[in-house]
């Protein structure tokens, strides 16, 4: 019985903790039988957590009140690029120490202290970039399952464990929610500390949180940050301006993505918001160039002591990066952090208080993984820009692989987009298949 528990809504397994209908200690090892069953498969994770050290007791009295811990039981992944104390932090890469963390990154002892369990360490690229760990998509073992935080999304998109977190640089987690079919976010650029996170660009950094829905998404990321976001009627659309991206001018998209993207204005206007074409490829192609010269620029200054030290042990993909990087001009740099800056402020006379950006959030479904991990260039603008983003799940490409959408919006607009996405995400569910010849996969169909 215990296994069920953990299939629920993450606001119901906190419930049910509260209420004492089972344990914090019974929850987490039913994730953990689940994590082991599949991982000889399904490869996400590379360090797991000491579960002979005793769980806290949960309190058969304590109710949703005030003073109740809000992830009490909730079991988390934690991106290998982020610190847990006790477990070490590899960042993908065997040049890296063994030793383990001293300290929970800031974000970890926050979901500490919401109450979460921290199961482990996901399986991460090496320094979050593109030469890809041993994970496996959830969906088709032969595709990848995206970029830096592929070990987070695959676990969460094989139902494995409801929460895990992960970090963007460039589409570090919004192409891995796509292609595993998971829900993600992506912090806005400074709203909250990256102490413990090692990444490779200062400027570009930012945390993320995937779970198996956009509801899921919402109740994490109002405890994580202490604001309210509820489950939507759908009148609470009304009023916001939904701007369809289509993206072309970054990336040429898979038909199948095209496919889902002609279908935005029926759904758009089935939820009762206005929409039209976004208006602004010519800032999109010079920040998505320019993100290109950021990322660069600082992970060479960043990694330039890994580099010197052990050179001859870095993939051929990071070594690119770095050696590109470290012959960017300075001037160059400040540039395109100064055009950053002027189509920020251009975009918020565009977007204004009610507006949101509707994209895609990957080129079509994941890839073959000997083609890669995929490209994040349908990121790059909206990270330069230091956006928050939400992933959206629930349509499937014509094979049946997951499809992902995201949502974009200013600073500030966290709680629309949010609302909007659990909106979306009902009527992308009940889209029907895009080829008449394939139906729709559940996981229990799948060969693991």
């Amino acid at each position: 019985m215990n296994s069920t528990y953990r299939n629920r809504d993450i606001s119901e397994q906190v419930r049910a903790i509260h209420s004492g209908e089972i344990t914090i200690s019974e929850l987490s090892s039913a994730v953990r039988t689940d994590i082991t069953r599949y991982e000889d498969r399904l490869k996400a994770w590379v360090a797991l957590a000491d579960m002979s050290v005793p769980f806290p007791p949960s309190s058969p009295e304590v109710d949703d009140s005030a003073g109740a811990r809000p992830l009490e039981g909730v079991s988390i992944g934690v991106k290998d690029i982020i610190d847990v104390a006790g477990l070490p932090t590899r960042s993908g890469s065997a040049v890296t120490s063994a030793l383990s963390a001293e300290a929970d990154a800031a974000c970890v002892a926050r979901f500490r202290e919401l109450g979460a369990v921290i199961q482990g360490k996901t399986v991460t690229t090496e320094f979050g970039y593109f030469s890809p760990g041993l994970t496996v998509n959830p969906w088709d073992h032969e595709c990848t399952p995206g970029g830096s935080s592929s070990g987070s999304a695959a676990a969460v998109g094989a139902n494995t464990i409801a929460l895990a977190l992960g970090t963007q640089t460039a589409g570090s987690l919004t192409r891995p929610a796509s292609f595993c079919g998971a829900a993600g976010m992506v912090l806005a650029a400074g709203s909250t500390p990256m102490a413990g996170v090692n990444g490779m660009s200062e400027t570009l950094d930012s945390l993320g949180m995937i779970t198996r829905t956009v509801a899921d998404l919402a109740y994490v990321y109002s405890a994580f940050a202490g604001q309210d976001v509820d489950r939507p009627e759908d009148s609470a659309a009304s009023g916001m301006k939904l701007h369809i991206w289509h993206g072309s001018e970054v990336l040429p998209l898979a038909p199948q993505m095209q496919d889902l993207l002609r279908e935005v204005p029926r759904i758009a206007a089935d939820i009762g918001v206005d929409h039209k074409d976004l208006d602004w490829n010519d800032h999109v192609v010079t920040l998505t160039a320019d993100h290109r010269t950021v990322m660069g620029y600082e992970a060479a200054r960043t990694l330039a002591g890994v580099q010197a030290e052990h050179e001859a042990e870095l993939s051929p993909q990071l070594l690119e990066l770095l050696r590109g990087g470290a012959e960017i001009q300075d001037q160059d740099y400040r540039e395109a952090l100064i055009r950053r800056d002027i189509s920020r402020r251009a975009l918020e006379r565009l977007l204004g208080p009610d507006g949101v950006i509707i994209g895609p959030a990957a080129q079509g479904p994941a890839l073959n993984r000997c083609n890669g991990t995929g490209s994040p260039d349908l990121s790059r603008a909206w990270q330069l820009l230091g956006l928050p983003v939400v992933v959206v799940p629930g349509a499937r490409s014509t094979t049946g692989m997951p499809l992902g959408l995201q949502l974009i919006g200013l600073p500030g607009s966290e709680q629309r987009l949010l609302t909007l996405g659990q909106l979306l995400e009902k009527r992308l569910r009940r889209l029907p298949s895009f080829s008449e010849h394939t139906s729709q996969p559940t996981l229990k169909d799948l060969t693991w």
